[in-house]
């Protein structure tokens, strides 16, 4: 199949808007046209990875980690990025990176871990806004339910576990077409008023042109009349960290045992013991204490994630238990995560979950 067909099913599942401003999500090297035999999926894309994906006639890498982080002015390989990137176009592989877009979805990332952790009423820890829009637009009646139909299955009307939601309306839109209009309705030259429907749908800012396609395609006049608008509703199935709750609750060291063996930790750094038991939780996969702030204040009493500098530690006064498990250590189970999704749509495509340990961090005992 062609890479595009791929790429554009994750893009579905993770949009590429997602993703934090600094990232480098998305296609990095190869041709979205390129025919694809096989993949291989990994956390990180390093020289064992694209080694192993030639020897097994992989020429899709798909990786949680971009690659290309920031800006190559050179491609020489002096470097392992870009001894990477040039053993990958000279064996003509190609990368792609899903990174914290995945992260950011619902069904993502940090689902996965609380998945792992046995976490129960999960949801975004820290949602972002900025990411929906609400079209309005005036139908007459008897178009109506067509029109909404489109949208909705353009993409409109999604509003968490709800779908096809709208708000509508009765009015009457008054017009005068003039000589050189086809009018649906009314004479030229003299004021119509048609009984209308006001329609109101919410919808994800990536899906804005299959929207307004799906507007302009189904709708009957010959100049629609709409508006859209930006929300800062924050989106609640898109976002930072999640939050769960555990079945029951535990004393503090017997869930740090638990989440060390289920996480398969090495290591885990952690706070002081509160004199309290734990039960709700929040995640992040990854370097996780920007959260921090969030995590208190949605009441959790411990916080699992990677990366707290020393002084972060502090951070936590008393309020919250911090378990510092190590970054590979949350993302780990982000290769199988892939795995599962991309065989629940291409049942038939050949994909590989590495045999490599991409972690660069050991541990001595």
């Amino acid at each position: 199949m062609r890479l595009s067909e791929i790429t554009n099913y994750l893009e579905s599942i993770a949009p590429l808007n997602y993703q934090e401003d600094y990232d480098n999500s998305g296609l990095i090297v190869g041709d979205p046209n390129m025919e694809v035999r096989a993949a291989l999926v990994a956390l990180d894309c390093v020289e064992k990875i694209v080694d192993e994906a030639i020897s097994t006639g992989c020429n899709l890498i798909i990786t949680h980690h971009p690659i290309v982080f920031k800006g190559l002015k050179k491609l020489n390989g002096k470097n392992y990025v870009e001894r990477v990137v040039l053993k990958a176009i000279k064996n003509n592989v190609a990368l792609y990176a899903i990174h914290t877009n995945l992260d950011s979805v619902h069904t993502g990332v940090n689902a996965r871990i609380c998945e792992t952790l046995g976490l129960s009423g999960i949801k975004v820890l820290s949602p972002k806004s900025g990411l929906l829009k609400k079209l309005v637009t005036f139908c007459p009646q008897a178009q109506a339910e067509q029109l909404r139909s489109a949208l909705f299955y353009a993409g409109a009307g999604n509003i968490g576990n709800y779908s096809e939601a709208s708000f509508n309306a009765e009015g009457f839109g008054t017009f005068k077409a003039n000589e050189n209009a086809n009018p649906f309705v009314g004479e030229k030259g003299a004021q119509h008023h048609e009984s209308e429907l006001r329609i109101e749908v919410v919808f994800p800012v990536q899906a804005e042109r299959k929207i307004l396609l799906a507007l302009f395609e189904n709708h009957p006049y010959e100049e629609v009349a709409y508006d859209i608008y930006k929300l800062e509703n924050k989106h609640q199935q898109v976002g930072s960290g999640m939050l769960g709750w555990l079945e029951y609750d535990m004393e503090a060291y017997d869930f740090l045992h638990m989440v060390k063996d289920r996480m398969q930790a090495k290591v885990v750094r952690y706070t002081s013991v509160l004199p309290k038991r734990i039960k709700k939780v929040a995640v992040c996969g990854g370097s996780g204490s920007f959260l921090l702030k969030e995590a208190i204040a949605a009441g959790a009493d411990a916080f699992i994630t990677a990366d707290f500098k020393y002084h972060e530690f502090f951070d936590a006064e008393e309020k919250i238990m911090i378990a510092d498990i190590g970054h590979f250590e949350t993302e780990q189970f982000t290769s199988n995560l892939l795995v599962e999704i991309i065989q629940k749509k291409f049942t038939n495509f050949a994909i590989r979950l590495t045999e490599q340990n991409t972690n660069p961090i050991n541990y001595l005992f």
